[in-house]
């Protein structure tokens, strides 16, 4: 079938991107889906700063690439072998399917599937080869096996959820990516416990999102780190105990005394070297740093071993939040309509797909947290 995607074809473009347009908008051929393949009709699909470290040139991937890896929509066609998911089905999307059969996915780390890992960095699905071609003929890449950026979108069937009838659809996109990693560093990779001390350094979606895992969980302390005042003060309405500005020259000093001496967790969500630098100098005796943001690649951070020896610190990583989609998107799904997870807040507005580039200017400017593109926006 025949669709409009947005397509990236060259990375590192001049900003502002609304003038340079990186990613074009284009007219290309969707295959069918193949056994275990399923065809969905996009309903929403949001911006995320993963996204624009790939126009921006500072994470690599197959070009050319059809962007998008957190989305939302309703299934059309389901390929053979494929029983437990039906045409009209809505689902959520999750950007690392698992195979079910690898040592990862064995061992209970559906996130780190070797199987599609390996599929990811060719542009490919599990099956092999992409589905997709431009108006040429030329393969075009499958962004994290999604490319939601687009009216339409065959995946593997491991990478949808399928979720309640009476989900907010457009909306929900933003539970596959941007929720369920916040979120799950805080529960699942840190497991932090109720009366910890806890400091989110980079409030962009994820940010925020890890910040409301945080209370979530129950910690007594949440210091939200940022240089962005707006998002300093939303973190405060959405439960950070104290907000510190990183533009600040004794930042780092302001966390140790709002802490008594260093926070239990510190999250890295801004995909820096330098907030990771100010998270391993937050951390008390004993405490760990988390580091979930994507920093550009072949980034290096340093450390005194001895201190880590000495302070029992430990450095971890966290992808995908170390959830198990199936069982975590429809969790915090819940918590959403309890009130408990109240991440609609962090919406900023609907694009259609005329407002992707400037999207992606507000996006790297600041000035949006989350916008949601609507393909069949009318």
């Amino acid at each position: 079938m025949k669709m409009k995607a947005a397509i990236l074809r060259e990375t590192g473009a001049s900003r502002p991107y609304a003038v340079s347009q990186p990613v074009r908008i284009e007219q290309i051929d969707l295959d069918a889906p193949r056994e275990g393949e399923l065809l969905v009709k996009i309903a929403g699909a949001g911006l995320c700063h993963s996204d624009l470290s790939v126009i921006n040139g500072n994470r690599a991937r197959p070009m050319p690439l059809l962007l998008g890896h957190e989305g939302s929509g309703e299934v059309v066609e389901v390929g053979v072998g494929v029983r437990d998911i039906r045409p009209g089905d809505p689902v959520v999307f999750q950007f690392s399917a698992s195979c079910g059969r690898c040592a990862n996915c064995l061992g209970g780390r559906p996130q780190l599937c070797d199987t599609h890992n390996e599929a990811r960095a060719k542009g490919h699905l599990m099956a092999g080869g992409s589905r997709l071609r431009d108006a040429d003929g030329h393969e075009v890449a499958h962004q994290s096996g999604v490319s939601c950026f687009a009216e339409y979108a065959v995946l593997d069937r491991g990478s949808v959820v399928r979720v309640d009838d009476d989900v907010s659809l457009a909306e929900a996109a933003i539970f596959g990516c941007a929720v369920m990693t916040g979120v799950g560093a805080v529960l699942n990779t840190a497991r932090i416990r109720a009366g910890d001390s806890v400091a989110c350094v980079g409030l962009g979606g994820v940010g925020m999102n890890g910040l409301l895992g945080a209370r979530l969980a129950g910690a007594e302390t949440i210091i939200a780190v940022d240089v962005n005042p707006d998002r300093l003060g939303l973190a405060r309405q959405l439960g950070a105990t104290h907000t510190v500005d990183a533009s600040e020259p004794d930042h780092v000093q302001q966390i140790l005394d709002l802490s008594n001496g260093g926070v239990d967790h510190a999250f890295e969500f801004a995909g820096s070297v330098a907030a990771t630098e100010t998270c391993y100098r937050s951390i008390r005796r004993g405490g760990e740093v988390l580091i979930v943001g994507l920093a550009p690649n072949r980034s290096l951070f340093s450390f005194d071993p001895g201190e880590i020896v000495n302070s029992e610190k430990s450095i971890r990583g966290s992808y995908m939040g170390s959830c198990v989609p199936v069982r975590d998107i429809p969790r915090h799904i819940e918590l959403y309509r309890q009130g408990r997870l109240p991440v609609d807040r962090l919406i900023d507005r609907s694009i259609d797909f005329d407002g992707i580039n400037d999207g992606f200017d507000r996006l790297s400017d600041g000035l949006a947290i989350r916008q949601i593109l609507e393909p069949h926006m009318a």
